[in-house]
């Protein structure tokens, strides 16, 4: 290796191991986190390891880096890391240390929420299902099992992050750790117990000795020095429960989670903006985005129940590792903003001031530092704020930044950023050439209806389905046979109570019908299914299933699953009912398909001759498929398929139900910001089923050769599935004249003098790419939103040619919007640009 060589290597590796060369220390105070005796003012963002890949997590940090975040957030799950007591998994996707050196790697701090309940929207809050197996234990209170338990994980955590020389007393770069999470909401119940939990929970984590500081959220009563956190859509109102402790934000929610037979959520950006602008003017100094990646519920993690394999999120880099516009770039560029006045906010505490009705004035000043603050918390009017003798105007529920206390840098409700339209390109699956099977390219294998494994065992009674499976499969079988001879042929009912999710009844081997829990009431399942017996031995066996275990509420690990009962047979001859629930009962944890390994696609079981079943209840299909080309991510379109589980290549994708649909009536045309969000405002997608792409990270497949198992549990046709990939459409941008310039030219505009107009801007998604054509131009008074734009009542016949000269050939392009640059089309009226753009 030449001298060059080696030293362009050392620079590298320098680069990437800085953060772990110098230790820091981490303290507080009442205004912000102190790292090495400064006050920072920091923005994080979550990201969970487990919802990605490590082939994926350099990209989406370095995206979160550029997007202007310090911190990046993730909790630590315990029941991936030790799904048997005292084994553990830190591998793959599960690799904790490997996550937390990617962090480091790209210059960004770690905040590291160990729990070890996360909640989350995760199976069983992240709780192993072995601890509930513990004699004597009680989750989550003064319960020494459970104690001793949480504090052996916890501690096992922190060694691990010690030994790696992971915590920023160390050189490494985490600067926080949380331990419990958002008890608080949930404690009333637990009483006296509760409070001493906390207490004990408090104590036993400081005396782990990380050397940075520890947080509770939404945990008022939390000890000193625990800080306590605020999560919430909005947390300006928040206050510590110390005048000693800083004010911090661990959960802003940029969206909310989905479920099955749920619309999908969206949380508009400007609103976002507004949030965070609020919470720095009322003396916040750290505020994370729970979540800025959401990313995938692989596997059977997800949890609920009915939590979708989804958890997008809406967040502001989406489930396949793409920014999505304008929500990165508008916050990124309020991320520059608030930037800009951090010295300000630092140096000392706000003065808050009303001018007005639902108006709020912030200052921070301290000698010749000052940044203000001019909120507008009215929902639906416009203001005009006097504040130092200008006059400035605010669009109603918006927030304006400025980082010197007279020049505006950034009003809340004004993007300036792109947006992009995203779509998927699908492909219908195809076989490879040499897989010798049906001409669908399928083959399959019927699993059994009832009692087919070994391993099956009777009681008297009904069981409780979480105490009997031991989450090892989502289906337990509930067998019976019943001597019905003089009830023949008579119309019957058999009616089922089940504590859910969801529940499939066998007459004699034949599906006689089925049932699920909605959305808004889970756990509760009652169905009444006709029969109609046979003479003598009639076979009941109904499957019953869980579609994620609860993760959420005072109690939560034993709330129950399961058919419970009763479980009786109505309208029999003579009017006759038979209560079965005490009868003796065979049972079966999972399928025997499961046992056999099919997911893997290995077994040599697989029926390639006679006629592929479609349509019919619990069927095995596989089949072998090329990787779509190229490097965009890749999804499974799944309409077609009714209801169960997808692995590629052995590894499981998640649960697949592109048959639950979202109910309609509950989401609305146009989604206005203004007014204060909830995860029902601006829902999408009603009365179309919540989820029918599904990620297969590019990671997981190989050229050609891949494996695609399913098991459809209702009824599907899989040769109507496609692969898709997932691409940038359009780029667009909507700039009126009356928006601030770009935030990055806020220096240059003070500093000269010379007054900066409004910019628009275009960038393509991927270094390679181009701008190659323009679709749409119009200067004057453009209608219509991105996709769909149409030019008003006047437009510049200059617009196009002008885009098309700075644009096309270009990666990106910028064009000030001012009749300097377009003539006046319309004198007198406000002024717009709009463009819609390709790259290729």
């Amino acid at each position: 290796m030449r001298r060059n060589q080696i030293v362009l290597v050392l620079v590298w590796v320098v680069g990437i191991y800085a953060t772990t060369l110098l230790c820091a220390t981490v303290d507080y105070d009442h205004r912000a986190l102190l790292i090495d005796g400064k006050r920072r003012v920091l923005i994080s963002g979550s990201i969970h390891y487990p919802r990605s890949t490590p082939e994926m997590w350099p990209d989406l940090i370095q995206k979160s880096k550029d997007g202007g975040l310090d911190v990046i957030e993730t909790y630590v799950f315990w029941n991936q890391h030790e799904p048997v007591r005292g084994q553990y998994n830190f591998e793959g996707r599960n690799d904790l240390v490997r996550f937390v050196k990617a962090v480091a790697a790209a210059g960004l701090y770690v905040h590291l929420r160990i729990g070890p309940y996360v909640c989350a929207e995760w199976n069983y809050g992240g709780f192993p299902l072995w601890l509930h197996f513990i004699p004597g234990i009680k989750f989550r209170t003064d319960n020494e099992p459970f104690k001793a338990e949480m504090k052996r994980f916890t501690a096992k955590i922190v060694d691990m992050m010690k030994q790696e020389k992971l915590y920023a007393s160390q050189g490494g770069p985490i600067i926080l750790s949380q331990i419990e999470n958002e008890y608080g909401n949930i404690d009333g119940p637990y009483g006296a117990a509760g409070k001493s939990y906390i207490n004990w929970a408090a104590s036993m984590a400081t005396s782990l000795d990380t050397g940075v500081p520890w947080v509770m959220c939404q945990q008022a009563d939390a000890p000193d020095p625990i800080i306590n956190t605020c999560n919430g859509f909005y947390c300006d109102q928040f206050t510590p429960n110390s005048n000693k402790k800083p004010k911090m934000w661990t959960e802003n929610w940029t969206g909310w989670f989905l479920s099955f037979g749920g619309a999908t959520p969206r949380r508009p950006v400007e609103d976002i903006a507004f949030a965070v602008a609020r919470f720095f003017q009322r003396g916040g100094t750290f505020q994370n985005y729970y979540m800025y990646h959401g990313g995938t519920n692989f596997d059977r993690t997800s949890g609920g129940p009915f939590i979708t394999t989804s958890y997008d999120y809406d967040a502001p880099i989406d489930e396949y590792g793409i920014i999505r516009q304008p929500k990165w770039g508008h916050l990124k560029d309020l991320h520059k903003a608030i930037k800009l006045c951090e010295e300000a906010l630092i140096a000392t505490d706000p003065t808050i001031s009303s001018p007005g009705p639902k108006l709020e004035v912030a200052v921070y000043k301290t000698g010749d530092k000052c940044a203000a603050f001019l909120a507008n918390d009215n929902d639906n009017s416009d203001a005009t704020v006097k504040f130092n003798g200008n006059s400035y105007q605010l669009p109603a529920w918006s927030v304006s930044i400025l980082p010197d206390c007279k020049n505006v840098v950034l009003n809340t409700a004004k993007i300036n950023s792109a947006s992009m339209i995203s779509s998927f390109t699908t492909e219908s699956s195809k076989a490879d050439t040499s897989l010798e099977a049906s001409t669908s390219g399928w083959s399959w294998i019927s699993e059994p209806v009832g009692i087919s494994k070994a391993d099956s065992f009777a009681k008297i009674g009904l069981a409780e389905q979480i105490n009997t499976t031991a989450d090892r499969s989502d289906y337990l079988w509930y067998s019976l046979s019943v001597d019905l001879q003089d009830d023949a042929d008579s119309q019957a009912v058999l009616h089922v109570e089940s504590l859910g999710h969801a529940l499939h009844a066998f007459i004699n081997g034949k599906l006689a019908g089925s049932s699920q829990g909605i959305n808004s009431n889970k756990r509760a399942l009652n169905v009444d299914i006709p029969i109609t017996p046979v003479a003598g031995k009639n076979t009941i066996d109904l499957l019953s299933l869980t579609v994620g275990l609860q993760n959420y509420g005072s109690f939560f690990d034993i709330w129950g699953a399961g058919i419970t009962g009763p479980v009786i047979l109505k309208g029999l001859k003579n009017g006759n009912t038979v209560d079965l629930s005490s009868q003796k009962w065979t049972y079966q944890v999972g399928l025997k398909g499961e046992d056999l390994g099919l997911s893997s696609g290995s077994s040599g079981q697989w029926n390639s001759q006679s006629t592929l079943p479609k349509n019919q209840p619990f069927i095995w299909y596989k089949t072998n498929f090329a990787a779509p080309t190229g490097s965009n991510p890749v999804a499974i379109d799944f309409t077609g398929m009714g209801k169960g589980e997808a692995w590629v290549n052995g590894q499981s994708i998640g649960r697949y139900w592109p048959t639950n649909a979202a109910p309609n009536g509950v989401c609305s045309d146009s989604c206005n910001y203004r007014g204060p969000y909830t995860s029902t405002k601006c829902q999408t997608n009603c009365g179309k089923p919540s989820q029918t792409l599904y990620h297969v990270p590019r990671s997981w497949l190989k050229p050609d050769g891949n494996i695609l198992v399913l098991f459809e549990e209702s009824g599907g046709d899989p040769t109507k599935i496609s692969f898709g990939t997932k691409q940038v459409a359009s780029l667009c941008a909507h700039i009126s004249d009356s928006h601030l310039p770009p935030v990055e030219m806020w220096n240059s505009d003070t500093k000269s003098g010379k007054k900066v107009g409004p910019v628009l801007s275009l960038k393509c998604p991927h270094q390679d790419q181009v701008i190659s054509s323009i679709k749409f131009a119009s200067y004057g008074t453009p209608l219509g939103t991105c996709g769909d734009y149409y030019h008003g009542r006047c437009s510049s016949n200059k617009a196009m040619s002008i885009l098309q000269k700075a644009c096309i050939g270009s990666s990106s392009c910028s064009v000030g919007v001012s009749t300097d640059t377009f003539g006046d089309p319309c004198k007198g009226v406000a002024k717009s640009l709009a463009v819609e753009a390709t790259c290729t």
